[in-house]
């Protein structure tokens, strides 16, 4: 299972961290995302993180480089994501998704995880002056 928490209200330009917290297998053995969706637009990939038995390389949207860092706590099985100098249209439902290692990590967040790997219910993050 996987929760996702951290999602709210942010003024442009100010920064924002979600965590996806796992119970019932371990991240360190996934392959790990996170993704967005707006109303009207298919989800999308943010960012995505290789299995720490795998490469472990990271791939970011080209909208989100630079300014977001996605990150894994293996002590605490939690899955990270800094959102820093937000922008409107950085709002989003966002939700974290893990699959097992097998693909390289740019085509998970091209070719998201189907509805068979495991999803989070998502969180809501707002950006707004």
């Amino acid at each position: 299972q996987l929760v996702e928490s951290g999602g709210g209200l942010v003024q442009p330009g100010g920064s924002l961290r979600l965590a996806c917290a796992a119970s019932g297998f371990r991240l360190d053995d996934y392959a790990i995302g996170w993704f967005r969706q707006v109303p009207g637009k298919s989800r999308e990939g943010v960012s995505c993180m290789g299995s720490e038995d795998g490469s472990g390389d990271t791939h970011y949207a080209d909208s989100v480089n630079g300014r977001f860092i996605i990150s894994r706590d293996s002590a605490t099985n939690t899955l990270y994501l800094l959102m820093n100098s937000v922008k409107p249209e950085n709002t989003a439902v966002y939700y974290c998704a893990a699959e097992l290692p097998g693909r390289i990590v740019q085509a998970i967040c091209v070719d998201i995880p189907n509805e068979k790997d495991i999803w989070g219910e998502g969180t809501q993050d707002t950006v707004t002056s």
